[in-house]
């Protein structure tokens, strides 16, 4: 595959450059053409090596032909494949609907876009941590203008909180990788898996100490309770499709602890194995409680939505708590469901806002929206796959993750938190149906329609619920297969380390 390891991160890089310059900065409709082609063909090349690595292939490309541990190398397998293949489809769905007014109400949408696909795409194919940490730099910055984006003073307040915290957790992560270099000489994923396992003395509580900073930045990034108090008012005030975009941000974070906690501090750590699981088991239920309690609490669809996040969150990382095979492969599943389905959430909590006029998408009686049964029936959609009901995605999902949790001791705990969330969520959700769509405070709806854009991008965010129902049979052995790869840690070693040391492959 050569070089075609390096195009996610490339490409994005490249559309956002030439979306600066002439004349792409200064006309509209060109600027938008090649933000479109770049976004549609950084999709193309993440399917390529989608389906590359469907055959078990784990693609090391050193860049520049320096061997790890001193060279940056980039690693392709099946997880990091399926994660920047989801961040391309979604970033091509956003920047779609953008192009139908909302990239105009600021400065520099498209790419700003880009870059934060170019730092998402960047940390999922890195093989390192300090790379981890550049292209979490990366993403976080465009992040930051991106939510200033047709901004106010509520949304400026946001997301000073945003960056405030972030900045606090750069540093952290900053402190915890000098530590672990210092004990390990090494960031490189792999050679740190080999060296941690040989470590005595003095050096096993400092590896421990730099491997929980590392927890506490990777909780910030996913949100996960008490590091979560940022998401609702974050994301809730971020321009919609902006909110739908970051719908993949979090899960960021969650990827971040499955290499970690897997490859370098998994089974084979010795004195470390497992170091994070304790703390992540116990954490990951409270998340669910208390994303399940901001959304009853929740006073409009896209604060609703943000504490849906918290929920998938939560659910994900007792998927990395549990650490097996069967579990990882539910979680990689539910990934794909809950990210797309939010992200359509956000989109369409954006389109009621506009037909609702004053009231936007507030929990309250209002305006009747101009289009009920396309608006309506996206949110019936939507609200049913995020329930986890049939037959929608999140019913598979679901029960693949009750399923894996009853191979654990926690089954106890997880079955009756994670079932009674699914119960406020579906309170919350017809609450929220009853109040957008059937309880008007008088009957003269507005004129004004979306554009057909945006409702064939949440069309097709939509249609990836039944679909992945379809499909569920060739989606889930993708899954599995990419879970065991995940947890086969030697095989990655000697993987990474024997390509590095011979030259890119």
């Amino acid at each position: 595959m050569g070089h075609l390891v390096t195009l996610p991160i490339l490409l994005p890089m490249l559309g956002a450059i030439l979306a600066l310059l002439p004349p792409c900065g200064k006309n509209v409709k060109i600027r938008r053409m090649v933000s479109q082609a770049f976004a549609f063909f950084t999709l193309v090349a993440s399917l390529i090596l989608l389906n590359h690595s469907a055959s078990n292939n784990i693609e090391v490309y050193a860049v520049g032909n320096w061997s790890a541990p001193f060279g940056i190398v980039l690693v392709s397998d099946m997880l990091s494949t399926l994660l920047i293949s989801l961040t391309s489809f979604l970033a091509l769905c956003c920047i779609f609907y953008a192009s139908a007014d909302d990239d105009e109400k600021g400065s520099f949408f498209h790419p700003l876009m880009h870059f934060l696909v170019m730092g998402v795409n960047g940390a999922f194919l890195t093989g390192d941590l300090f790379n981890l940490f550049v292209f979490f730099e990366v993403l976080l910055i465009a992040s930051y203008s991106l939510l200033m984006h047709a901004g106010d003073k509520h949304k400026t307040r946001s997301a000073l909180h945003y960056v405030i915290l972030n900045l606090i957790g750069s540093s952290i992560f900053l402190i915890g990788l000098g530590v672990l270099y210092g004990v390990l000489g090494t960031l490189n994923i792999a050679d740190m898996a080999v060296k941690v396992s040989q470590l005595t003395g003095d050096d096993i509580a400092l590896a421990k100490i730099g491997g929980l900073l590392l927890l506490i930045v990777f909780g910030l990034k996913a949100a996960i309770l008490p590091l979560h108090l940022w998401l609702p008012k974050t994301y809730s005030s971020a321009l919609p499709v902006i909110a739908a975009m970051f719908a993949i941000m979090t899960k960021v974070g969650v990827y971040a602890m499955f290499r970690v906690y897997t490859i370098i501090f998994g089974e084979q750590a010795g004195e470390l194995a497992f170091m994070a699981q304790s703390w992540l088991w116990p954490l990951a239920i409270l998340t669910i409680a208390i994303g399940a309690i901001g959304v009853l609490a929740s006073e409009d669809l896209r604060k609703l939505t943000a504490n849906l996040v918290i929920i998938s969150v939560g659910t994900l990382v007792a998927a990395i708590s549990m650490h097996s095979v069967i579990a990882t492969a539910a979680a990689l599943y539910y990934v794909i469901h809950s990210t797309l389905m939010i992200a359509a959430l956000f989109l369409l909590a954006d389109l009621i806002s506009v037909q609702r006029g004053k009231v936007s998408d507030r929990l309250v009686e209002g305006r009747p929206v101009a289009q009920p049964y396309i608006l309506g029936g996206g949110f019936l959609i939507a609200a049913l796959a995020v329930m986890g009901m049939p037959p929608m995605s999140g019913f598979i999902g679901k029960i693949w993750l009750l399923k894996a949790s009853s191979e654990i001791n926690g089954t106890y705990i997880f079955w009756p938190v994670y079932l009674i969330a699914s119960f406020v969520v579906l309170i919350a959700l017809s609450r929220a149906g009853s109040y957008l769509f059937w309880r008007h405070s008088n009957n003269e709806a507005t004129k004004e329609i979306a554009a057909p854009l945006k409702t064939n991008v949440i069309i097709a965010l939509l249609l990836c619920s039944p679909l992945m129902v379809i499909f569920s049979g060739p989606i889930s052995d993708f899954t599995l297969a990419a879970a065991k790869q995940l947890h086969d840690v030697t095989n990655h070693v000697n993987t990474v380390l024997a390509i590095s040391n011979h030259g890119a492959k």
